[in-house]
């Protein structure tokens, strides 16, 4: 029976497209579900701010009256104005290994594109980098986190099948916790407080971090710029990701980096205890019971720590506020009896965020890909 494409266009359908990557991987060990109720508000158009300079559209593709596949197709006007691109992204991607359901699925979205006048197609990319972007090329045997997508090892080969080629990778780390501070990290530290008149900052109760959010998200405004297809948050969204984030986070494993002379955030490190195995037993749903398995793990005694969000401004790189961070992280980690973190992708190119694990013992086990292809 051939395959039907329907655009997704009601609650009721968006639901389904949401549904569809748990159903796929209701067997699979090593994938982690979202939450579905979060997934749901980044695509929708009424709650998500992106939409104030995106375009987006959703299909499903049915097979013996079966869903069978999902992808999203996202033009991020403000994305292609600032990188000098006419580019479509695609994302929220999922399908079974079946050449003429994955055909339809990417004909939609690239279909869909033609009618802004676009010559690429690139993905998988979200509507934001704070969004899963990236498809697993190498992993597959290994669980995923909260951070970032799991797909079978034929995605890829679909995509090179389509003519889809690499624009580039991201790489992920183990990065084993030492059984004490590098002897070199602390004397970098203390010379970086003193020569910048820089100072840590940590919080005991929730409500102090909210002063300090909105800058938070600034400073990862700057730090991220150069990166790939990273486009400035705006306030609407950083209101967006504020709330949505701050109630979540685990204070003692934030610490922020602050200018004494006028208590600008210079550096930041967001990280929290491993929670793809307390998403696992959720199965994307919060309630009635997920919140408990992931109350529990959020402050629990971790093994595995998530590097979250991490930054540093433009002007402090690679002058040493990396090492303040982890001085006063490797300690908590320690205490906690955390055997290793999750660097989450770091982009292959970006030589100065990988050289900051040199201190310690790393194993590179996953690696993901953005593809692109001319329409």
């Amino acid at each position: 029976m051939s395959v039907e494409i329907r655009k997704v266009e009601t609650v009721k359908d968006l639901k389904k497209f949401v549904r569809f990557n748990i159903d796929l991987y209701k067997n699979c060990q090593y994938h982690v579900p979202g939450l579905i109720d979060e997934e749901i508000m980044t695509l929708s158009k009424e709650k998500n701010p992106a939409f104030e300079t995106s375009d987006a559209a959703y299909f499903l593709a049915y097979k013996d009256n079966r869903i069978v596949g999902r992808i999203a197709g996202i033009v991020n006007h403000k994305s292609n104005e600032q990188w000098n691109q006419k580019y479509v992204r695609f994302g929220f991607v999922d399908f079974i290994d079946d050449d003429e359901v994955v055909d339809a699925l990417f004909g939609a979205v690239e279909e869909w594109a033609r009618g802004f006048g676009l010559d690429h197609i690139h993905g998988p990319l979200g509507f934001t980098d704070l969004d899963h972007e990236g498809m697993l090329v190498e992993g597959f045997d290994l669980i995923g986190t909260m951070a970032t997508i799991y797909n079978y090892a034929y995605y890829p080969k679909q995509l090179e099948r389509l003519g889809f080629v690499k624009d580039l990778d991201w790489r992920e780390y183990k990065i084993y916790i030492p059984d004490r501070v590098p002897e070199k990290h602390l004397r970098i530290g203390e010379i970086v407080k003193k020569k910048y008149g820089l100072k840590i900052l940590k919080f005991k109760r929730r409500k102090d971090i909210w002063p300090y959010a909105q800058r938070i998200f600034k400073a990862l405004n700057k730090a991220y710029a150069p990166l790939y297809g990273y486009v400035e948050l705006s306030q609407k969204q950083i209101d967006y990701y504020v709330n949505m984030y701050i109630p979540m986070l685990r204070l003692d494993m934030i610490t922020i980096i602050l200018r004494e002379e006028d208590d600008e955030v210079v550096g930041f490190a967001i990280t929290m205890p491993n929670l793809s195995y307390a998403l696992r037993k959720a199965k994307g749903s919060f309630f009635p019971f997920g919140f408990i398995h992931l109350l529990k793990a959020l402050y629990s005694k971790p093994k595995i720590i998530d590097l979250y969000l991490m930054g540093v401004l433009p002007e402090y790189q690679g002058k040493g506020v990396n090492a303040l961070i982890f001085n006063d992280l490797i300690p908590v980690y320690i205490g906690l009896g955390a055997t290793y973190a999750e660097s989450n992708p770091e982009l292959e190119s970006n030589n100065a965020v990988q050289a900051q694990w040199d201190y310690f013992k790393t194993e590179h086990h996953k690696t993901r890909r953005v593809f692109i292809k001319k329409l």
